[in-house]
């Protein structure tokens, strides 16, 4: 089931079920791997490289809180929650 065909169908599925401004933010993340192109290593790319430095002090100087990966399930979940409950 791993065909392009079963993922475009999961994700217009996935898609149907969003608010405006989630599918406002799926719309920027797409975008973004669409223009993307075909440049496949990022590492190469100076200006991606110069912001993951620039994010990556933000971090470490305490100036943004960042968040786990088990941070960002637990508050997905919690939101999910929320939205069925309505």
């Amino acid at each position: 089931m791993n065909s392009v065909a079963s993922l475009d169908k999961k994700i217009a599925n996935y898609v149907g079920q969003l608010n405006i401004k989630q599918k406002k933010v799926v719309l920027s993340v797409a975008k973004a791997f669409a223009e993307e192109g075909t440049n496949e290593d990022l590492w190469e790319d100076e200006d991606f490289v110069k912001e993951l430095d620039r994010r990556t002090q933000e971090l470490e100087s305490g100036k943004v809180k960042g968040y786990s990966w088990d941070e960002v399930k637990k508050i997905t979940r919690q939101s999910l929650s929320e939205i069925k409950r309505k």
